[in-house]
C-alpha cells in the first residue's frame, strides 16, 4: 500500500468551516439582538468596512461605525440570514451572509474576510451592499 500524495491531500477540515460560520454568527446574533459587544466578536479590533447604502452612497471607515449603528438602531428581531463560506485557507476564509430585515427594516448583502490569528478566526473587513427599502 502506498502513501497518500501530498499533491491531493485535504488542507482544510469540516471543523474549521464551522469555526469562520461560528465566527459569522456572531455577528449575525448581536443583530438580531441589537448587542453590538456580541457582534464585536466577529470583528477584530481593526477591521474596516465599506459598502453602498440604497445602492448609491458609499459608507465606510473603522468596524467602530457598525458597532455605532447597531447600538442606535437597537435589535432585528425578524432578521433573516444565510451564511455561505465562499472560499477558505487554512488562514482565510471569504463569507458571505444575505440578510433580510435588520433594525431598520433594510436587506443586505455582506462579505466578510476572515482570518486566523492565534488560533481565532476573525473578521478584518466586512464589504456590504444594502438594497432600497
Amino acid at each position: 500500500m502506498s502513501e497518500c500524495s501530498c499533491a491531493n491531500a485535504k488542507v482544510v477540515s469540516v471543523d474549521e468551516y464551522n469555526a469562520v460560520i461560528e465566527a459569522a454568527r456572531h455577528y449575525v446574533d448581536g443583530l438580531r439582538t441589537g448587542d453590538a459587544e456580541t457582534v464585536a466578536k466577529a470583528f477584530h479590533k481593526d477591521a474596516i468596512m465599506y459598502g453602498l447604502a440604497g445602492g448609491k452612497s458609499l459608507l465606510g471607515g473603522p468596524i467602530g461605525n457598525l458597532y455605532d449603528f447597531v447600538r442606535q438602531n437597537g435589535s432585528a428581531p425578524d432578521i433573516k440570514t444565510r451564511i455561505d463560506v465562499l472560499a477558505i485557507t487554512p488562514t482565510t476564509a471569504v463569507v458571505r451572509i444575505d440578510m433580510e430585515k435588520d433594525a431598520i427594516g433594510a436587506d443586505y448583502n455582506d462579505y466578510l474576510t476572515f482570518i486566523k490569528l492565534d488560533g481565532r478566526w476573525q473578521a478584518i473587513a466586512k464589504v456590504f451592499h444594502q438594497f432600497n427599502c
